[in-house]
């Protein structure tokens, strides 16, 4: 079975907020995808181009199934969390991508 890329990019409405945001992925959130099922996880800043600021937080699963399950049972209450430090109000928009790793 493939692999699947489970990509999350934040859009960032300034330098000081992606900051912010890479400092949360990095003291927990990557940690509590990889402990729900992900096998693991990279953060990027985008670098170019420059602007808007952009963060991928992509995460590689086992499987399809594995992702489902983890998109079921644990998406939901990490997704809450992160609306909470970064939701709308905050000028952060939030895309999901799923793909096979080939």
């Amino acid at each position: 079975m493939a692999a699947i890329a489970y990509t999350v990019t934040a859009t960032l409405p300034d330098e000081g907020r992606r900051a912010e945001y890479i400092t949360w992925l990095q003291d927990g959130h990557v940690d509590a995808v990889i402990a729900a099922g992900a096998r693991s996880a990279m953060i990027v800043s985008v670098e170019e181009p420059r602007e808007p600021p952009r963060v991928h937080a992509r995460y590689i699963f086992p499987t399809r199934e594995a992702l489902e399950l983890y998109l079921e049972q644990h998406a939901p209450a990490l997704r809450e969390e992160g609306l909470r430090r970064f939701g709308p109000e905050t000028g952060v928009e939030f895309r999901r991508e799923v793909g096979r790793v080939i």
